[in-house]
C-alpha cells in the first residue's frame, strides 16, 4: 500500500477516476453481453452465450460497486442494505447460469451438438482480454493512491473477468482449429465452475461485509 499523504484536491479526483473505471466497467459488460449472447445464439456456441450472460450478472455486480463509490468518502467502506441486496442477486444469478451452462453442455455433449462457427467469440475474447488488463491495471492504480481496500478488491475481482476470457479464447480457437465440439462444451463447463464460484463469493460478501473474495493474495499470481 502506498503510504504517502495526498491533497483532498487528489483524493476528489482519485475518486473520479475510480467512478469512471466503474461506469465503464459496466456500459463495457452490457455492450459486451449483448453481442455475446447475439452471437452465441446465431452462431449455436454455448461458451461464447455463457459469457454474455455473465456479463449482464457482472452490471448488477458494477451497479453495486458505483453505489459504493458514491458514498465511500463521507460514510467509509462499510457495506449498506442496498449493496447487500445487489450482492445477494449477484449470487443468485451466478447459481443459475451455473446449473444452466452445466445441463446445456451435457446435452451438447451427449448429442453431439456442434457450433456454426467460433469466430465471434475469439474475437470477443481478444478484446475483453485487452480492456480487463486495463480495468485491473487503473483499477489497483487508483485504489493504492487511495488506500482503499475496496477498490483494490475490486480490481483483483476484475481478474475472474479476465480468467474467463482467456477460457473463452481457448475454447473458440480449439474449435476453429480442430473442429471438435468438445472444446465449446468444456469452455462452457468451465465459465460454470466460475460462475458458480463467484456466486458463492458474492453471498459470502453479503454476510460477512468483505469488499471481495479475492482480495486475499492468491489472486495476485
Amino acid at each position: 500500500m502506498i503510504t504517502a499523504k495526498i491533497t483532498d484536491g487528489d483524493k476528489t479526483l482519485l475518486y473520479k477516476r475510480a467512478r469512471f473505471l466503474a461506469l465503464f466497467t459496466i456500459f463495457y459488460n452490457i455492450a459486451e453481453g449483448l453481442v455475446s449472447v447475439y452471437l452465441g445464439l446465431q452462431d449455436e456456441t454455448l461458451s461464447l452465450f455463457g459469457f454474455g450472460i455473465d456479463s449482464f450478472v457482472e452490471v448488477i455486480s458494477g451497479i453495486g460497486i458505483l453505489h459504493m463509490l458514491l458514498k465511500i468518502q463521507a460514510k467509509g467502506e462499510e457495506r449498506d442494505e442496498f449493496e447487500k441486496s445487489a450482492l445477494k442477486i449477484t449470487g443468485s444469478a451466478f447459481y443459475i447460469l451455473f446449473a444452466g451452462l452445466i445441463v446445456t453442455a451435457l446435452y451438447n455433449i451427449f448429442t453431439y451438438h456442434e457450433p456454426e462457427t467460433t469466430i465471434g467469440g475469439i474475437i470477443i475474447s481478444i478484446i475483453s482480454i485487452l480492456s480487463m488488463s486495463m480495468l485491473i491495471h487503473y483499477k489497483l492504480k487508483v485504489g493504492k493512491a487511495l488506500n482503499s481496500r475496496a477498490i483494490i478488491a475490486d480490481a483483483n475481482c476484475t481478474k475472474t473477468c479476465l480468467y474467463l476470457s482467456i477460457i473463452l479464447l481457448v475454447s473458440s480457437a480449439g474449435y476453429e482449429l480442430t473442429g471438435f465440439a468438445g472444446f465449446d462444451s468444456a469452455g462452457a463447463i468451465l465459465i460454470a465452475y466460475y460462475s458458480f464460484k463467484e456466486g458463492r463469493e458474492a453471498f459470502e460478501k453479503a454476510k460477512t461485509g468483505k469488499e471481495c473474495g479475492c482480495e486475499s493474495d492468491h489472486c495476485n499470481n
